[in-house]
Protein backbone atom coordinates (compact mmCIF):
# COMPACT_ATOMS: atom_id res chain seq x y z
CA UNK A 1 0.00 0.00 0.00
CA UNK A 2 0.94 3.80 -0.12
CA UNK A 3 2.64 4.95 3.24
CA UNK A 4 0.56 7.38 4.64
CA UNK A 5 -2.46 6.65 2.51
CA UNK A 6 -4.23 5.78 5.88
CA UNK A 7 -4.08 9.54 7.51
CA UNK A 8 -5.69 10.93 4.35
CA UNK A 9 -9.03 8.90 5.07
CA UNK A 10 -11.07 10.41 8.57
CA UNK A 11 -13.52 8.07 10.28
CA UNK A 12 -16.58 9.91 8.70
CA UNK A 13 -17.68 11.67 5.72
CA UNK A 14 -18.63 15.22 5.38
CA UNK A 15 -21.58 15.67 2.72
CA UNK A 16 -21.65 17.41 -0.36
CA UNK A 17 -26.01 17.77 -1.10
CA UNK A 18 -26.43 19.33 -4.52
CA UNK A 19 -29.42 20.81 -4.50
CA UNK A 20 -29.52 23.51 -7.70
CA UNK A 21 -31.44 23.04 -10.70
CA UNK A 22 -30.39 23.46 -14.51
CA UNK A 23 -31.46 26.37 -16.04
CA UNK A 24 -34.15 25.42 -17.82
CA UNK A 25 -35.73 24.26 -15.19
CA UNK A 26 -36.54 20.91 -13.18
CA UNK A 27 -39.69 18.85 -14.38
CA UNK A 28 -41.14 18.42 -11.25
CA UNK A 29 -40.70 21.88 -9.60
CA UNK A 30 -42.84 23.12 -13.48
CA UNK A 31 -45.82 20.10 -12.68
CA UNK A 32 -45.96 20.71 -8.77
CA UNK A 33 -45.53 24.47 -9.28
CA UNK A 34 -42.76 24.53 -6.71
CA UNK A 35 -39.95 26.81 -5.91
CA UNK A 36 -37.48 24.55 -6.64
CA UNK A 37 -38.03 20.70 -7.37
CA UNK A 38 -36.28 19.32 -3.79
CA UNK A 39 -39.28 21.22 -1.99
CA UNK A 40 -41.54 18.11 -3.23
CA UNK A 41 -43.31 16.84 -1.13
CA UNK A 42 -43.12 13.39 0.47
CA UNK A 43 -44.33 11.60 3.41
CA UNK A 44 -44.77 14.88 5.09
CA UNK A 45 -41.33 15.96 4.40
CA UNK A 46 -39.73 17.73 1.41
CA UNK A 47 -37.11 16.19 -0.93
CA UNK A 48 -34.33 17.26 0.34
CA UNK A 49 -35.47 17.81 4.28
CA UNK A 50 -35.56 13.34 4.09
CA UNK A 51 -31.78 13.50 2.25
CA UNK A 52 -30.31 15.79 5.05
CA UNK A 53 -32.53 13.75 8.09
CA UNK A 54 -31.13 10.38 6.21
CA UNK A 55 -27.47 11.91 6.44
CA UNK A 56 -28.22 13.10 9.78
CA UNK A 57 -28.81 9.65 11.51
CA UNK A 58 -26.08 7.63 9.60
CA UNK A 59 -23.25 6.27 11.69
CA UNK A 60 -20.87 7.35 8.05
CA UNK A 61 -21.57 11.11 7.92
CA UNK A 62 -20.93 14.51 10.12
CA UNK A 63 -22.13 17.65 8.46
CA UNK A 64 -21.24 19.14 5.47
CA UNK A 65 -22.70 21.57 2.53
CA UNK A 66 -26.04 21.95 0.97
CA UNK A 67 -25.39 23.48 -2.58
CA UNK A 68 -28.19 25.02 -3.40
CA UNK A 69 -30.87 25.81 -3.59
CA UNK A 70 -30.34 29.21 -4.94
CA UNK A 71 -30.69 32.16 -2.63
CA UNK A 72 -34.06 33.36 -4.09
CA UNK A 73 -35.54 30.18 -3.15
CA UNK A 74 -33.56 30.64 0.42
CA UNK A 75 -35.58 32.85 0.59
CA UNK A 76 -38.95 31.72 -0.53
CA UNK A 77 -38.56 28.78 1.75
CA UNK A 78 -38.54 29.21 5.39
CA UNK A 79 -38.38 25.43 5.94
CA UNK A 80 -35.12 25.40 4.37
CA UNK A 81 -33.54 28.02 6.71
CA UNK A 82 -34.97 25.93 9.73
CA UNK A 83 -33.44 22.60 7.82
CA UNK A 84 -29.61 24.60 8.55
CA UNK A 85 -30.34 25.57 12.02
CA UNK A 86 -28.58 22.96 13.38
CA UNK A 87 -25.11 24.12 12.11
CA UNK A 88 -23.92 20.89 11.00
CA UNK A 89 -24.55 21.65 7.10
CA UNK A 90 -23.47 25.23 5.62
CA UNK A 91 -25.28 26.74 2.56
CA UNK A 92 -23.39 27.39 -0.42
CA UNK A 93 -24.76 29.10 -3.86
CA UNK A 94 -24.85 26.43 -6.59
CA UNK A 95 -22.48 27.00 -9.56
CA UNK A 96 -23.85 26.25 -13.52
CA UNK A 97 -23.88 22.63 -12.93
CA UNK A 98 -24.28 19.96 -10.50
CA UNK A 99 -20.29 19.05 -11.28
CA UNK A 100 -18.94 23.00 -10.75
CA UNK A 101 -21.18 22.69 -7.56
CA UNK A 102 -19.44 19.55 -6.12
CA UNK A 103 -15.98 21.10 -7.08
CA UNK A 104 -16.77 24.55 -5.72
CA UNK A 105 -17.77 22.58 -2.46
CA UNK A 106 -15.30 20.33 -2.43
CA UNK A 107 -12.71 23.47 -2.52
CA UNK A 108 -14.96 24.95 0.78
CA UNK A 109 -14.17 21.66 2.67
CA UNK A 110 -10.88 20.96 1.93
CA UNK A 111 -10.74 17.73 3.39
CA UNK A 112 -11.28 13.79 3.03
CA UNK A 113 -13.32 11.88 2.40
CA UNK A 114 -16.51 13.65 0.88
CA UNK A 115 -19.68 12.00 -0.10
CA UNK A 116 -21.50 13.75 -2.76
CA UNK A 117 -25.31 13.07 -3.36
CA UNK A 118 -28.18 14.74 -4.39
CA UNK A 119 -30.93 16.63 -2.86
CA UNK A 120 -33.69 14.91 -5.09
CA UNK A 121 -32.55 11.75 -3.66
CA UNK A 122 -36.02 11.75 -1.28
CA UNK A 123 -35.85 7.15 -1.22
CA UNK A 124 -32.21 7.83 0.21
CA UNK A 125 -31.97 5.89 3.60
CA UNK A 126 -29.09 6.10 6.19
CA UNK A 127 -28.32 2.60 6.15
CA UNK A 128 -28.43 2.93 2.51
CA UNK A 129 -25.82 5.54 3.64
CA UNK A 130 -23.91 3.61 5.85
CA UNK A 131 -23.33 0.93 3.44
CA UNK A 132 -21.89 2.61 0.77
CA UNK A 133 -19.74 4.84 3.17
CA UNK A 134 -18.15 1.21 4.83
CA UNK A 135 -17.70 -0.32 1.31
CA UNK A 136 -16.05 2.51 0.22
CA UNK A 137 -13.91 2.82 2.83
CA UNK A 138 -13.06 -0.96 2.55
CA UNK A 139 -12.35 -1.23 -1.20
CA UNK A 140 -9.58 2.39 -0.14
CA UNK A 141 -7.60 0.04 1.97
CA UNK A 142 -7.21 -2.06 -0.62
CA UNK A 143 -4.25 -2.20 -3.23
CA UNK A 144 -5.31 -0.42 -5.89
CA UNK A 145 -6.38 2.31 -3.02
CA UNK A 146 -9.24 4.41 -5.29
CA UNK A 147 -9.40 8.49 -4.88
CA UNK A 148 -12.78 8.14 -5.92
CA UNK A 149 -16.14 5.54 -5.71
CA UNK A 150 -18.85 5.42 -7.38
CA UNK A 151 -22.00 3.74 -6.30
CA UNK A 152 -24.11 1.56 -9.27
CA UNK A 153 -27.17 -0.22 -8.84
CA UNK A 154 -27.48 -3.78 -10.16
CA UNK A 155 -30.24 -3.54 -12.74
CA UNK A 156 -32.33 -6.43 -12.01
CA UNK A 157 -32.39 -5.56 -8.62
CA UNK A 158 -34.12 -2.51 -9.40
CA UNK A 159 -36.22 -4.06 -12.07
CA UNK A 160 -37.56 -6.39 -9.50
CA UNK A 161 -38.62 -3.66 -7.32
CA UNK A 162 -39.83 -1.02 -9.56
CA UNK A 163 -40.61 -3.09 -12.59
CA UNK A 164 -42.89 0.14 -14.35
CA UNK A 165 -40.27 2.44 -13.81
CA UNK A 166 -38.20 3.32 -16.81
CA UNK A 167 -34.25 4.14 -15.45
CA UNK A 168 -31.16 5.42 -17.46
CA UNK A 169 -29.54 2.36 -17.76
CA UNK A 170 -25.41 1.68 -18.18
CA UNK A 171 -24.73 -1.67 -20.42
CA UNK A 172 -21.86 -2.95 -19.64
CA UNK A 173 -20.50 -6.31 -21.36
CA UNK A 174 -20.37 -8.10 -18.34
CA UNK A 175 -23.56 -6.15 -16.32
CA UNK A 176 -26.33 -3.65 -16.61
CA UNK A 177 -26.31 -1.20 -13.70
CA UNK A 178 -27.96 2.07 -12.59
CA UNK A 179 -26.33 5.25 -11.47
CA UNK A 180 -27.15 5.69 -7.05
CA UNK A 181 -26.24 9.41 -6.83
CA UNK A 182 -23.27 7.82 -4.55
CA UNK A 183 -19.96 9.16 -5.00
CA UNK A 184 -17.33 9.48 -2.35
CA UNK A 185 -14.09 10.72 -2.63
CA UNK A 186 -11.28 9.27 -0.64
CA UNK A 187 -8.64 11.57 -1.01
CA UNK A 188 -7.46 15.41 -1.95
CA UNK A 189 -6.62 13.96 -5.02
CA UNK A 190 -10.22 12.18 -5.94
CA UNK A 191 -11.14 16.21 -6.59
CA UNK A 192 -9.50 15.80 -9.87
CA UNK A 193 -12.56 13.55 -11.04
CA UNK A 194 -15.14 16.21 -10.05
CA UNK A 195 -13.36 18.75 -12.20
CA UNK A 196 -13.09 15.86 -15.34
CA UNK A 197 -16.99 15.19 -14.61
CA UNK A 198 -17.93 19.12 -14.90
CA UNK A 199 -15.61 19.49 -17.81
CA UNK A 200 -17.31 16.99 -19.73
CA UNK A 201 -20.87 17.99 -18.48
CA UNK A 202 -20.23 21.53 -20.07
CA UNK A 203 -20.25 19.24 -23.31
CA UNK A 204 -23.60 17.25 -22.83
CA UNK A 205 -25.12 18.71 -25.36
CA UNK A 206 -22.24 17.91 -27.39
CA UNK A 207 -21.65 14.29 -27.73
CA UNK A 208 -18.94 14.17 -29.86
CA UNK A 209 -17.14 16.15 -27.72
CA UNK A 210 -17.50 13.94 -24.85
CA UNK A 211 -16.42 11.30 -27.00
CA UNK A 212 -13.64 13.24 -27.63
CA UNK A 213 -12.73 13.30 -23.95
CA UNK A 214 -13.42 9.27 -23.36
CA UNK A 215 -11.88 8.56 -26.63
CA UNK A 216 -13.74 6.88 -29.42
CA UNK A 217 -12.51 3.56 -29.10
CA UNK A 218 -13.95 3.05 -25.62
CA UNK A 219 -17.27 4.77 -26.95
CA UNK A 220 -17.82 2.90 -29.56
CA UNK A 221 -16.80 -0.75 -27.61
CA UNK A 222 -19.36 0.91 -24.84
CA UNK A 223 -22.32 1.42 -27.75
CA UNK A 224 -21.13 -2.32 -28.94
CA UNK A 225 -21.82 -3.84 -25.36
CA UNK A 226 -17.93 -4.99 -25.81
CA UNK A 227 -16.53 -2.48 -22.59
CA UNK A 228 -16.82 -4.40 -19.12
CA UNK A 229 -17.20 -2.14 -15.95
CA UNK A 230 -14.06 -2.25 -14.72
CA UNK A 231 -12.39 -1.49 -17.88
CA UNK A 232 -14.51 1.28 -18.10
CA UNK A 233 -13.64 2.82 -14.80
CA UNK A 234 -9.77 2.34 -15.84
CA UNK A 235 -10.24 4.32 -19.05
CA UNK A 236 -12.38 7.06 -16.30
CA UNK A 237 -9.14 7.13 -14.65
CA UNK A 238 -6.75 7.97 -17.50
CA UNK A 239 -8.80 10.42 -18.38
CA UNK A 240 -9.37 12.40 -15.10
CA UNK A 241 -5.84 11.86 -13.52
CA UNK A 242 -7.04 9.61 -10.62
CA UNK A 243 -7.86 6.36 -9.65
CA UNK A 244 -11.35 6.27 -10.10
CA UNK A 245 -13.55 2.76 -9.20
CA UNK A 246 -16.87 1.44 -8.22
CA UNK A 247 -19.06 -0.39 -5.32
CA UNK A 248 -21.85 -1.86 -5.71
CA UNK A 249 -25.61 -0.95 -4.18
CA UNK A 250 -28.18 -3.93 -3.28
CA UNK A 251 -30.69 -1.28 -2.50
CA UNK A 252 -32.87 -0.99 -5.77
CA UNK A 253 -34.58 2.80 -3.92
CA UNK A 254 -31.06 4.14 -4.89
CA UNK A 255 -31.37 4.29 -8.10
CA UNK A 256 -34.65 6.52 -7.71
CA UNK A 257 -33.92 10.37 -8.21
CA UNK A 258 -36.83 12.34 -7.83
CA UNK A 259 -36.84 14.23 -10.62
CA UNK A 260 -39.67 13.56 -12.59
CA UNK A 261 -43.64 13.44 -12.29
CA UNK A 262 -43.55 9.97 -12.64
CA UNK A 263 -40.30 9.44 -9.93
CA UNK A 264 -42.12 11.65 -7.49
CA UNK A 265 -45.69 9.50 -7.52
CA UNK A 266 -43.43 6.17 -7.27
CA UNK A 267 -41.89 7.46 -4.70
CA UNK A 268 -45.41 8.82 -3.50
CA UNK A 269 -47.44 5.52 -3.37
CA UNK A 270 -43.79 3.63 -2.01
CA UNK A 271 -43.74 5.25 1.10
CA UNK A 272 -47.73 5.60 1.64
CA UNK A 273 -47.60 1.60 1.47
CA UNK A 274 -44.84 1.40 3.90
CA UNK A 275 -46.85 3.97 6.36
CA UNK A 276 -49.58 1.79 5.82
CA UNK A 277 -48.11 -1.53 6.76
CA UNK A 278 -46.01 0.32 9.80
CA UNK A 279 -49.62 1.65 11.20
CA UNK A 280 -51.30 -1.73 10.75
CA UNK A 281 -48.42 -3.64 12.65
CA UNK A 282 -48.80 -1.11 15.37
CA UNK A 283 -52.10 -1.87 15.75
CA UNK A 284 -51.73 -5.88 15.75
CA UNK A 285 -49.44 -5.24 18.61
CA UNK A 286 -51.84 -2.55 20.06
CA UNK A 287 -54.85 -5.37 19.98
CA UNK A 288 -52.08 -8.30 21.38
CA UNK A 289 -52.79 -9.51 24.64
CA UNK A 290 -50.52 -9.53 27.11
CA UNK A 291 -48.37 -12.91 27.90
CA UNK A 292 -48.77 -13.41 24.04
CA UNK A 293 -51.86 -15.71 24.43
CA UNK A 294 -55.17 -15.51 22.75
CA UNK A 295 -58.45 -15.49 24.28
CA UNK A 296 -60.74 -17.58 22.46
CA UNK A 297 -64.40 -16.56 22.59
Amino acid sequence: GKPGTSTMITARFQAIVLAGERPQGNPLRLALDLPAGVLAPLAGQTCIERVVQSLRTSRSVAGGILCGPSAPVMEQAPELRELLAPGDFRWLAPADGPAASAVAAAAVIDTAPLLVTTADHGLLQSATIDAFCESALTAAAEARQPDVLVGLVPYPLVQRAFPQSRRTLLRFSDGVFCGSNLFAVMTRPGVAALRFWSAVETHRKSPWKIARQLGAMTLLRYLCRKLPVDQAFQVLSQRAGCTIGWVAVSEPRAAVDIDSLADWKLACALLEREAVARRTTACADDRAPAGGTTRRS
